[in-house]
């Protein structure tokens, strides 16, 4: 029984009967607190309860750098579900399970377990149990976080103990376990009939700890005074006391245990008997004292704090002793690799690469935290500063993939003096550049790598520059833009954008226009089709790198491909479609630890407010940088313009042209808006010089909305009526509705005043009905008193089968586009990285919100 854990035993129960109920839901819980609260009995109440199946899996801190130890210790007994998993994900559990294919991509391996845990759910409810979680190793933790956090309608309720320490599990409720009071703390000891005097100095030692409280009242043993140590470092002390007790073959055989990440019996009473001692009769003592048992063909400490006392207290001759017995035996390279490096007392040129190597393996593996650790072992044991440096320049990359930007910028300034050539050097700077793009300062990234490339010479430095150029473009920085189309003469895309940097519109379109002509698997081509303005090849190259990511299971790369392809549906009017890929996109982010990217991902959104008019929505934004802040200025102007604020947009506007990153494409497009608001302000003498630059653009790129757009200003600053009409006539083509009937209103607002009511409401008409569709309510409301002014009351356009998708959350719209096209709930779980039951769950929501019944009735719908 346990005392003075109600309210804990209860949100278990909660959990485990959601699980198994009639609702079988799924959901995740962190149990928090100190070693010996109480956690691992909790874990042990649960996971006797009935369930379907249950998984366990212990944390071990001598498993921390293997990859994947927690995972293969949880799968080992499902493994044959692997060969039912979509093939890139089935790949990523193999290697888990001891295959030899490597996972494209680092989530990849939380998408599978996540599978795996449905399919296993189908027949009943599981339960999944991790204890010591804090010890997991990185690979391991970021799998069953990330399923974690998308279990929802299926039935598998995962349980995670960690101290308070050492495990990030943001987005997962928590349960912080106290001490216990006097009065429960006491009922623990009636069990041991102490006197009244050894009752009290017991309860008073263990401070409310359950553990302190069973090992201080099992035995006559005590902590001693306790100095202001904390209770649980008492109870540590109080494991090594008593295991130094011990004859020399136990503890022998209690730190090889403790120091044997396999936990293979045969191997540690092996190396007990290797190094001199008797192993069976070491382990016969060890079980007779309760600090060692016996749990299938496994060693098992009757306490985690057990191991670490018998580890911690041994000497460290003993302990290098043990490791290098361990290693000869090992049969793993990485588990030998690891043995060694502990094994040895000084740098050692042969151990120092062989740790390399396992580094190697765990960076190929995906695990980037795990191979970190091990180059920074590496590099303490080698014995020559240029190989010393260069493991340190790999523990700084690892250490940015692993998103610890402080030890990486640490470790790239211990490399930057080993440095001795042009390319090590300029491998110490794209280090410092991706943790300076990580902390947000584009600019500062793109100066790094251009002087990097300089250093590292023509071959190595193409990449390099291709990122800089990306980053200067979008933070401003037009001298290192020149800087690598200067460096990178034959890249188009550089090129292009150099070209635009310097107002050379028809060079850099046309560059742009080669670059996104050739295609081909990434984001380079997208985003050339996205500076030239080519909306159509845009549409095409994003919906392919979507298509792919999803299909390779490249989990961490989709939130990317994701944010243009909404900000492209912003720009085709297609607002609920941008919602959802925001939502997914935003999901993802926020499962792989990606803060920067959901930053971008609120643009598209506020975007969406802004044309809707709505200024609470537009707020989270209001200060970004995101691209210099060009786009956050472009969308807040259109906000201000929207609300007859002509000043307030005008002069945000302006001040954007003046910003070092005024050559973007965003703010040529929103040229339109600047002109506007300088007309209606009466002073269009300040919208000129922008409409000429959007002119010459325009007629370099020849894409339709753009000459429509700058015909329109013509005709709004000029007075010449025939551009209205050249201007609708090229929106037919463009595809950017949202402009289309902005120039229609105008254009209806000066066929009003020219007294040509007639015209003036047909083409209001047609403005009215897109504005309602996209619900842009001021621009709604302005076109209805054009029509009152033209002489007609103006009724509500009649709602169109967009109202369909008007009804749906952003997740059940892409589960139904999806499904209407004829896909298995399978084949769309794998494609948008949910499992089959949350599919037929959103799927089940759907339908009554849309009047159907099926997939039939599904599949002759019109969701466009």
């Amino acid at each position: 029984m346990l005392y003075g854990r109600q309210s804990e035993e209860a949100a278990l129960d909660a959990l485990l009967d959601a699980a198994t109920g009639e609702g079988r839901r799924g959901g995740a819980l962190v149990l928090r607190g100190e070693a010996g609260i109480g956690k691992s009995a909790l874990l042990d109440r649960i996971a006797a309860a009935p369930a379907h199946t249950v998984l366990r899996v212990t944390g071990c801190e001598a498993e921390r750098d293997l990859v994947g130890a927690a995972l293969l210790q949880l799968l080992w007994p499902v493994q044959d579900l692997v060969t039912e998993l979509p093939e890139p994900q089935a790949q990523a559990l193999r290697i888990v399970l001891g295959g030899s294919a490597l996972p494209a991509d680092r989530y990849t391996t939380g998408l599978a377990l996540l599978t795996l845990l449905a399919r296993l759910a189908e027949p009943g409810p599981v339960l999944c149990v991790v204890d010591d979680a804090q010890w997991l190793d990185q690979s391991s933790a970021d799998a069953l976080l990330f399923a974690a956090r998308r279990i929802t309608a299926e039935p598998v309720a995962l349980v995670f103990a960690a101290r308070d320490e050492g495990f990030d599990a943001r987005g997962l409720p928590e349960l912080c376990l106290p001490r216990l009071d006097r009065q429960d703390a006491a009922k623990v000891l009636d069990r041991y009939g102490l006197s009244p005097s050894r009752r009290e100095r017991v309860l008073d030692d263990a401070d409310g700890n359950p553990l302190a409280l069973l090992e201080f009242g099992r035995t006559d043993r005590t902590s001693g005074p306790s100095g202001g140590r904390p209770v649980t470092d008492r109870v540590l002390a109080a494991f090594r006391d008593e295991i130094s007790e011990q004859p020399a073959d136990v503890r022998l055989l209690l730190l090889t245990a403790a120091a044997d990440s396999s936990r293979d019996l045969p191997s540690v009473l092996a190396t007990v008997d290797a190094l001199g001692g008797n192993g069976a009769q070491a382990l016969e003592a060890a079980e007779q004292s309760g600090l060692l048992r016996v749990d299938g063909s496994r060693p098992a400490f009757r306490h985690p704090m057990i191991r670490a006392a018998a580890y911690q207290g041994a000497a460290s001759l003993q302990r290098a002793r043990v490791h290098r017995e361990l290693a000869e035996r090992a049969a793993d390279s990485d588990v030998r690799a690891r043995h060694l490096a502990l094994a040895a007392l000084g740098p050692d040129a042969a151990v120092a690469a062989e740790v390399a190597r396992a580094a190697d393996r765990a960076r190929d593996r995906a695990a980037p935290a795990i191979a970190c650790d091990l180059y920074q072992r590496a590099a303490a044991l080698s014995t020559s500063l240029p190989d010393r440096g260069r493991l340190l320049r790999c523990a700084a990359a690892a250490s940015v993939a692993a998103g610890d930007l402080h030890l990486a910028d640490t470790l790239a300034e211990q490399a930057g003096p080993l440095a001795t050539t042009g390319a090590e050097r300029a491998a110490v700077a794209e280090v410092r550049a991706a943790v300076e793009f990580e902390r947000g300062d584009q600019a500062a990234a793109a100066r790094l790598l251009v002087a990097g490339a300089r250093e590292a010479g023509p071959g190595p430095s193409a990449s390099m520059l291709r990122t800089a150029a990306t980053y200067a473009w979008f933070s401003g920085d037009a001298d290192s833009v020149r800087a690598c189309a200067e460096l990178l003469p034959g890249d188009h895309t550089v090129q292009g954008m150099a070209g635009l940097v310097d107002g050379d519109h028809a060079a850099g379109l046309a560059a742009l226009a080669e670059a996104a002509a050739e295609g081909g698997e990434g984001m380079r081509p997208v985003y050339a089709a996205a500076l030239l303005g080519d909306d159509d090849r845009v549409q095409e190259l994003v919906t392919a790198e979507v298509a792919r990511r999803r299909r390779a299971g490249l989990v961490g790369g989709l939130p990317e491909a994701l944010q243009m392809l909404a900000r492209l549906q912003v720009i085709q009017g297609r607002h609920r479609d941008a919602e959802a890929s925001v939502a997914e996109a935003r999901a993802v982010a926020e499962d792989c630890g990606m803060p920067q990217r959901i930053g971008r991902l609120d643009v598209a959104l506020a975007r969406i407010a802004a044309i809707e008019g709505d200024p609470e929505r537009c707020r989270p934004v209001a200060g970004g940088t995101v691209d210099g802040g060009i786009s956050v200025a472009c969308l807040l102007g259109l906000l201000d313009l929207g609300l007859g604020r002509y000043e307030d947009a005008l002069v945000r506007l302006e001040s954007a042209w003046t910003r070092p990153a005024h050559y973007m494409t965003a703010l040529v497009a929103a040229t339109g808006d600047l002109v506007e608001a300088a007309v209606r302000l009466g002073v269009p003498e300040r919208g000129r010089a922008p409409w000429q630059r959007l002119e010459s653009w325009a007629r370099a790129g020849g894409q339709p909305w753009a000459r429509a757009i700058a015909l329109r200003c013509e005709a709004q600053l000029t007075g010449r009526q025939e551009a209205f009409a050249e201007a609708e006539a090229l929106h037919e083509r463009s595809g950017r509705p949202f402009e289309a009937a902005r120039t229609l209103l105008v254009h209806g607002e000066w066929l009003r005043r020219a007294r040509r009511q007639a015209e003036a409401r047909a083409r209001l008409h047609g403005a009215l009905e897109v504005f309602e569709r996209l619900n842009a309510t001021p621009w709604a409301e302005r076109t209805r008193a054009e029509l009152r002014a033209a002489g007609e009351s103006a009724a509500p356009a009649v709602p169109t089968a967009r109202a369909l998708a008007d009804r749906l959350t952003p997740q059940e719209l892409q589960v139904v586009r999806l499904a209407a096209a004829g896909r298995s709930s399978r084949e769309v779980a794998a494609l948008l990285f949910l499992s089959p039951r949350t599919v037929e769950h959103h799927l089940y929501k759907a339908y009554p919100k849309l009047g159907i019944r099926s997939r039939t009735e599904l599949a002759r719908l019109n969701l466009d």
